[in-house]
């Protein structure tokens, strides 16, 4: 199963599926020729992007991302601030160093490839890599796909944890997890949390959450410090530090907490939309819709506290577990109702732990979430994360909040199952036509003229 940390990755803007994703996969093939022996054989790399990763890969920065993985980078630990200089360093010479040790010509007209006709059969987001001798003989060929929120899988070869292990409470649906809890009188978040003691001790569990935490919070106060042009061509202006200070001097009016979740929310995605460094939760397109609620909580909740934040993230990380082995967190393959749907189900769940809730209404919380998401097509204009998904995380932050409340005010009777809207969303996905999945050739990206 799903750790919560799997969930919630660090990493870098603008896509977890079109930048992290494609990063790790190519971190991924340059170990494997060195654990074989075979980097120092290797004279010539090809790389073939299919589906999604060809349609929008260049608006979403695939390229760079794939260049700086054959170099060895990966999102959680790339130095932000000198990506650009090494890309157009790599560009300017033909050339890049596989893991940074061993160079290798490399023209990316010849030797990056986007195959925007063709998609490979497991995901609508694929990439093929292949390495060459000096005789031009395949020394080493794997497919990789890309299957949301920085998840990659091999052909072939089963996703599975780093380290293997039997977890006390199992669960594979929501009514499991209800009636786990119910059994031994747990909640939620005390289930998730003796799960992750099945792979890491409790005190390490909680310095990986305040770890999160405190770049989720360091990841919006650039975003509310910052202002400028964001990159892509669309001359989209960054709003959170403008709105952030109209804040400032309107304190008391009724609406000011919901204006100011706005403003997390999209400090967050406009920093992403920069490359800059977030969080998934569960993806970068929707990783403003956690901190911004949580920030919420933080805010304006009087009796917020530490403890309380705990058992959001384990909340959350428990029902983004339930989206992605039970239907999908990737924009690609289900639209942005398995992004930003996904993330606004996660918040209001977790609100409600964070509350004190119980476990009914956590699971009412995350229904409603996601029930007002169904059909929400994934059509970023020009394949840049800034138009609609900026303010889709603002939307999504508010309604996370409302659901929560709905949920806690009824006390958690509803008709409709958790489970139900989970199954819902994942064939509404799979019925949706492809051009409104993240490949912008429908919805606002055909409408909407590129600026």
């Amino acid at each position: 199963m799903t750790s919560v940390f799997e969930i919630f990755k660090v990493g870098i803007g603008p896509s977890s599926s079109h930048t992290m994703g494609p990063m790790r996969a190519a971190a991924d093939f340059v170990r494997a020729l060195a654990a074989r022996d075979l980097m120092f054989q290797t004279r010539h790399l090809r790389v073939d992007l299919y589906g999604s990763l060809a349609l929008t890969g260049l608006g979403h920065r695939t390229d760079r991302a794939i260049l700086l993985g054959l170099c060895g980078e990966l999102p959680d630990q790339i130095d932000t601030e000198t990506m650009e200089f090494r890309v157009d360093e790599i560009r300017a010479v033909r050339s890049l160093p596989l893991r940074g040790v061993y160079t290798i010509p490399f023209n990316e007209t010849e030797d990056l490839l986007f195959h925007k006709d063709q998609t490979l059969p497991a995901h609508p987001n694929g990439v093929r890599f292949a390495a060459f001798d000096g005789d031009g003989k395949s020394i080493l060929e794997q497919i990789y796909y890309s299957t949301g929120g920085g998840f990659i899988s091999k052909e072939g070869e089963e996703h599975s944890l780093p380290r293997a292990v039997r977890l006390p409470f199992p669960f594979s649906s929501a009514d499991e997890l209800l009636r786990l809890g119910e059994e031994h009188a747990m909640a939620i978040w005390q289930l998730m949390l003796e799960n992750e003691r099945a792979w890491r001790p409790e005190t390490e569990i909680r310095t990986l959450v305040r770890r999160i935490w405190e770049l989720m919070q360091a990841c919006v106060n650039r975003g509310l410090s910052t202002e400028g042009i964001l990159p892509g061509g669309l001359k989209v202006r960054r709003r959170a530090s403008r709105l952030a200070e109209k804040l400032a001097a309107k304190s008391s009016e009724p609406l000011v907490q919901m204006d100011w979740v706005n403003a997390y929310a999209m400090a967050v995605n406009e920093e992403n939309a920069a490359g800059g460094r977030v969080v998934t939760a569960p993806t970068n397109g929707a990783a403003g819709i956690i901190p911004a609620v949580a920030l919420y909580y933080k805010n304006f909740v009087k009796l917020a506290s530490d403890e309380g934040l705990f058992r959001y993230f384990l909340t959350a990380g428990a029902i983004g577990i339930l989206y992605k082995e039970n239907a999908s967190i990737s924009g690609a393959e289900v639209g942005c109702q398995g992004e930003v749907g996904v993330a606004c189900s996660m918040a209001a769940a977790a609100l409600v732990a964070a509350l004190g809730g119980n476990n009914r209404q956590v699971e009412s919380a995350a229904e409603i979430g996601m029930e007002h998401h169904l059909g929400m097509t994934c059509d970023p204009i020009g394949g840049l994360v800034q138009i609609p998904c900026i303010e889709r995380n603002a939307m999504g932050s508010v309604k996370a909040i409302n659901a929560c409340r709905l949920a806690m005010d009824e006390g958690g009777e509803h008709k409709v199952s958790l489970d139900q809207v989970i199954k819902t969303m994942y064939e509404t996905g799979r019925d949706m036509q492809s051009r409104y999945k993240e490949t912008s050739l429908g919805g606002l990206a055909l409408n909407v003229i590129e600026c």
